[in-house]
């Protein structure tokens, strides 16, 4: 039974169908043929194999109005040793490559190391001068995607960046990112990514970016309105109002440090005691164009 992690990253490549190339030619350095679209294909090879194996990604990159198939890309998700796989990935490789007549790379995603050293292994089919290299993309070759205008040109490559580094000292400033690129995505890719990347990180980061979204900090939309419906059901057990002061509160801390501002104690300690949802509204909205944190009290006329 695939696993959800399994499963999260083949959706990635399938709602991305330009996401193997892009990791192919920026990740590992591989050259990629031109072209003017990929297309996931169906991945069924049930001509030679058992109706229950398939590949879990079959891009084809297209060229030109004809759109003739200039390089097919075999996409596999692999989360642990399958000893099956040495066998299979040839064949998979073979009948894609006798589908479309055209070039045929297979791409291996994992985000564990050990299971991508593992993937990297030459596969020694028997065949004079046919070694099977699998191209693996593991968590050293996935970008660190903090930069939120590159979050937002490819949210996809920043969920998989949280996938592989969220539990790193990057974590916070990936989800950070990728709630800059949420308003931009349809309802349901921004409700499973936004779990996915919330999944992913530390427990600092996490809680930052759960306080950012009940804050609404910039963040309009129904991915960030669920965590305020969340946090104000949470509330209503100590006090509805009490729960959004201290969403808010936390929200102004969360936004000061993620811009890497330090928080004197004094300053927390106003913030945190602050009952004025107008006022902690505002400190919100300064906290991210201050310079520095006594900034935030001092020119609120508070």
């Amino acid at each position: 039974m695939p696993s959800v992690t399994h499963e999260a990253l083949v959706e990635l490549f399938k709602n991305r169908p330009t996401l193997a190339a892009e990791m192919l030619q920026d990740a590992l350095g591989q050259p990629v043929p031109a072209f003017t679209e990929a297309r996931v294909e169906s991945s069924d090879l049930t001509e030679v194999m058992p109706s229950d194996r398939r590949a879990d990604v079959i891009v084809v990159l297209l060229l030109g109005e004809q759109q003739r198939p200039a390089m097919a890309i075999v996409v596999e998700v692999q989360i642990g040793v399958d000893p099956d796989k040495p066998y299979v990935w040839p064949v998979y490789v073979t009948q894609t490559r006798a589908r479309h007549r055209c070039p045929t790379w297979l791409l291996v995603v994992t985000i564990d190391a050990g299971i991508a050293r593992w993937c990297s292994r030459p596969i020694e089919t028997g065949h004079p001068g046919w070694t099977l290299m699998p191209l693996v993309l593991g968590p050293a070759g996935v970008p660190v995607v903090t930069d939120a205008e590159q979050a937002r040109a490819a949210p996809e490559v920043v969920v998989l960046s949280a996938m592989a580094h969220g539990r790193g000292e990057a974590g916070e400033a990936i989800g950070v990112a990728f709630l800059g690129a949420a308003t931009g995505l349809d309802e349901e890719r921004r409700a499973v990514y936004g779990d996915l990347v919330l999944s992913s990180l530390n427990g600092a980061a996490r809680r930052t970016l759960e306080a950012m979204m009940k804050s609404g900090y910039e963040f309009q939309s129904d991915f960030a309105r669920s965590y305020v419906a969340k946090g104000r059901k949470e509330g209503m057990e100590k006090g509805r109002e009490q729960g959004i002061l201290e969403g808010k509160a936390q929200a102004v801390l969360a936004v000061l440090e993620a811009r890497g501002l330090e928080v004197p104690a004094e300053v927390r300690e106003r913030v945190l005691a602050c009952t004025d949802v107008a006022e902690l509204d505002r400190w919100i909205r300064r906290a991210a164009s201050v310079g520095d944190a006594r900034e935030l009290l001092a020119t609120t006329g508070s």
